[in-house]
């Protein structure tokens, strides 16, 4: 001890009591916040960074601004997942097909639930091959309301996840369902199936991401926090692509487009005064 006071150049009182200091208000201040930083961190499964870790503090009246949580994740190695570059598009044009016009036209906002539906398709990678995601998300709470799993890409794909959306959501007709101008989407298959139902058909741009921006996102979320890596089997990822999609995204998942809510308790807000109406 007194050779280690020598080199550090202080006296030995100095040092013991420096060690039976108790620790300031801003570290005891500092400690708890980061206790309750890690608890928000596992809850998230490890995938939020620290304006997803802000939102749930602040709803529980943690005072905290931002630079100062990302300041203690830093220091202390608490890292969100981060996004992952584009894979290569699924979208391809069946030769002569009759694209619909783009009624949407970026205006990514809806008043309520169910008037705008985003279609589209993404893969998923596993040791035994591709399996194939078609997905259909809700424009209003950004919820995803219908979707279908196979090894085969095709206009079934499409059609089982467009069947259990009208199967769980019951829209009323006028309903816009978007989508790109792939091959499924254009087909007769799923076409009569959008006019049976009363639903306007529109489509974006060639070759326009943007158009479908919100999908687009959704699914650099779902590789990022689900499928980073390749799965063992198609199995295997079928399960935890249900779980991740039922149980997290939809219900529990803080999203940063709708004010840092799930998108089941947004939609629950507006349903609820209408039920209590009644």
């Amino acid at each position: 001890m007194k050779r280690m006071c020598e080199v550090l150049e202080v006296s030995s009182s100095g040092y013991y009591d420096w060690q039976q200091r108790t620790p300031s208000q801003r570290q005891q201040a500092n400690e708890q916040l980061l206790a309750a930083i890690r608890r928000e961190h596992q809850a998230s499964r490890g995938t939020y960074g620290s304006p997803r870790i802000h939102a749930p503090l602040k709803r529980a009246d943690v005072e905290a601004e931002k630079h100062r949580i990302a300041r203690l994740m830093r220091e202390n190695d608490i890292l969100g997942k981060g996004a992952k570059r584009k894979r290569p598009r699924t979208t391809q044009r069946a030769t002569g097909a009759l694209a619909a016009p783009n009624l949407l036209k970026q205006e990514f906002t809806a008043s309520r639930p169910n008037p705008i539906w985003l279609a589209d398709i993404t893969y998923i990678e596993t040791l035994e091959g591709w399996l194939y995601l078609a997905a259909v998300l809700d424009l209003y709470a950004r919820p995803i309301v219908g979707w279908s799993m196979d090894v085969y890409l095709d206009a079934s794909l499409v059609e089982q996840a467009l069947l259990m959306a009208l199967g769980r959501r019951l829209p009323e007709p006028g309903l816009l369902h978007h989508s790109d101008r792939g091959s499924q989407y254009t087909s007769g298959l799923i076409q009569a199936l959008l006019r049976k139902h009363h639903i306007q058909i529109g489509m974006s741009g060639v070759g326009n991401c943007y158009d479908t921006a919100p999908m687009e996102s959704f699914f650099g979320t779902l590789k990022t926090e689900c499928a980073d890596a390749p799965f063992a089997t198609r199995t295997e990822a079928r399960r935890s692509l249900f779980e991740y999609l039922e149980v997290w995204y939809n219900r529990q998942r803080l999203h940063s487009a709708i004010g840092y809510l799930p998108p089941a308790e947004l939609e629950g807000q507006y349903f609820y005064p209408l039920l209590s109406v009644r």
